[in-house]
C-alpha cells in the first residue's frame, strides 16, 4: 500500500511539534560558549558540556517558534522572494518557454544536456552552496526535462540533486568545506588532491545514477506538454542573461568578499526591474508583475522559516547540546577509523535537527576536531564526514525547507523523491567514505 505523506506545510508544523515534545524528554545542557574574533559567531568549547535546568517547551511557545523562526530566517526568505520573483517575472514573458523549446529543438542528444545541466549546478553548490536560488528555477527545469523525454524527479535530480552534491564535497564551498575547516582550526586548503578528487568522483556517481534512473522508470507523460509559444527571439535571449549575469559577481563576492543572501537579494531587486524594462513595460506594470512573482514564491519561503522553527525550539529547550554530546559521546570508545566512520551517520543524523550545515558546523568542528586528536586521527578525516553526512543529508531530510519547496513546486510526492533520493545519496556517501578513510 502507498503511503501518502502530508502536505509539506504540515510536515514541518509536526517537526516543530515533535522538537517542542523532545525538550520535555530529552535532559538539557549545554557547552560553555566563546566569540569567534574573526566571525562574530558563539563557538562551543569542547569538553564543557554539563546539564541545566529543564527548560521544556509548552504549547504557546512552540507556536510562538513559528514567527520567530520566519524572522531567523528572513535573509533567506527575501532572497527566495526577490530571486524567485525575478525568474516567475521571467517566466510570465514567455521567454523561458521559448528558449526551452528552442534547445529541445536542436538536441538530438538528451543525455548529454542532463550531464551538463547536472555539472552546471554541482559547480554553482560547489562555489557558493547553491540550494535555496534553485526554488525559482524548478518550473523550467522541469519543462526541460519533460521536453527531453524524462519527468520531473530528473528535472531535481540534475538541479537540486547536483548542487547538493557539489556543495558537499566543494573544497572552497565557503558555508560548508570552508567553515568546518575554520572551526576544526584548520588552514582554507588541505589536503587539495583528495578534496577535489572526491568532488569529481561524488558528482560523477550522481550524474550516473540520475541517468540510469532517468532511462529506467523517471519518463515524462508527455512531450506534448511543452507550450508552442512561437520562436525564441534575441530579446528573449538578453532577458535570459539578466537574469543569469548577477550570480558571475555574487559567487565572486561570497570567495572574497564574504556576501551572503542580503547581498544577493540586493542585485535579483535591479534584476526584477531590468527583466521589466527591458520587455517594454513601465515602472509601475513592471512592479505589479514583478510582485505577482513574489507571490508565487510565498509559500517556498514559509517553508525556510518552518524549518528555522524546529531549530529554535530545540535551542530554547537547550537540548541541541545535549543531542551533538549524546551522539559524539559513544566515538571515544572505538577504535580510530572506525570512529571516523561511524562520524558520518552521526553528523547525519544531528542534521535533522540542525537543519543549517553552517551552524551544524560552528556546533561539531569544535568538539569533532580535538576528538580526532584523541582518537590518532587527522582532523581532515572529521571535517569530510561532517561534509558527507550533513551536506549529502540536504538531500533527503524532512526538516530542509528548501527541499520540500523544490518538491512542492515540482509537484513531485516527498516519497518518491526519497525512493530516488536515499539510494543515490547512499552511493555518494561511498565515496566520501573513501575519503574518511585515506584522510584518517
Amino acid at each position: 500500500m502507498k503511503i501518502q505523506l502530508p502536505h509539506p506545510f504540515v510536515l514541518l508544523l509536526g517537526a516543530v511539534a515533535i522538537a517542542a515534545l523532545l525538550t520535555w524528554i530529552i535532559p538539557a545542557g549545554e557547552y560553555q560558549r566563546r566569540t569567534d574574533a574573526a566571525t562574530g559567531r558563539e563557538v562551543v568549547v569542547a569538553g564543557t558540556y554539563a546539564r541545566v535546568a529543564a527548560a521544556p517547551v509548552g504549547l504557546k511557545a512552540a507556536l510562538l517558534g513559528v514567527p520567530r523562526g520566519i524572522i531567523a530566517g528572513a535573509d533567506v526568505i527575501l532572497t527566495i522572494l526577490f530571486v524567485g520573483g525575478a525568474f516567475a517575472f521571467l517566466e510570465a514573458t514567455g521567454a523561458l518557454a521559448r528558449l526551452v523549446g528552442m534547445l529541445v529543438g536542436c538536441t538530438r542528444r538528451p543525455r548529454t544536456i542532463v550531464i551538463a545541466v547536472s555539472l552546471a549546478f554541482a559547480t554553482l553548490g560547489a562555489l557558493e552552496n547553491m540550494q535555496e536560488e534553485i526554488i525559482a528555477l524548478v518550473g523550467v527545469l522541469v519543462l526541460l526535462s519533460r521536453g527531453l523525454g524524462f519527468g520531473s524527479v530528473t528535472a531535481l535530480a540534475m538541479s537540486v540533486g547536483a548542487a547538493a552534491v557539489g556543495a558537499a564535497f566543494g573544497p572552497t564551498n565557503p558555508f560548508q568545506t570552508g567553515i568546518a575547516l575554520r572551526f576544526a582550526e584548520m588552514p582554507p586548503m588541505t589536503i587539495p588532491v583528495i578534496r577535489f578528487g572526491l568532488l569529481i568522483g561524488a558528482v560523477t556517481v550522481w550524474i550516473v545514477w540520475t541517468l540510469a534512473m532517468a532511462q529506467r522508470g523517471d519518463v515524462a507523460a508527455s512531450a506534448a506538454s511543452l507550450p508552442t509559444e512561437g520562436r525564441a527571439t534575441k530579446r528573449d535571449g538578453l532577458l535570459l542573461a539578466i537574469v543569469i549575469v548577477p550570480f558571475l559577481p555574487y559567487v565572486i563576492g561570497v570567495l572574497r568578499f564574504d556576501w551572503g543572501f542580503n547581498e544577493l537579494s540586493a542585485l535579483f531587486l535591479v534584476v526584477g526591474f531590468a527583466i521589466g524594462l527591458a520587455s517594454r513595460r513601465d515602472l509601475t506594470t513592471t512592479a505589479r508583475d514583478f510582485i505577482k512573482g513574489m507571490e508565487t514564491m510565498l509559500g517556498a519561503a514559509l517553508f525556510v522559516g518552518l524549518a528555522r522553527a524546529i531549530s529554535v525550539v530545540l535551542t530554547d529547550g537547550h537540548v541541541i547540546d545535549t543531542i551533538v554530546y549524546g551522539l559524539a559521546t559513544p566515538l571515544a570508545h572505538v577504535p580510530g577509523k572506525v570512529a571516523a566512520l561511524l562520524m558520518i551517520p552521526m553528523q547525519a543524523a544531528l542534521h535533522v535537527p540542525v537543519s543549517s550545515v553552517s551552524g551544524q558546523a560552528v556546533l561539531t568542528m569544535p568538539i569533532m576536531a580535538p576528538l580526532s586528536d584523541l582518537l590518532g586521527i587527522s582532523r581532515d578525516a572529521a571535517v569530510i564526514a561532517f561534509q558527507t553526512g550533513g551536506g549529502l543529508m540536504d538531500l533527503i531530510t524532512p526538516t530542509n525547507g528548501a527541499l520540500l519547496a523544490v518538491l512542492l513546486a515540482a509537484q513531485v510526492d516527498y516519497g518518491r523523491w526519497l525512493r530516488f533520493a536515499i539510494p543515490g545519496a547512499v552511493l555518494v556517501a561511498i565515496v566520501g567514505a573513501v575519503g574518511v578513510i585515506l584522510a584518517a
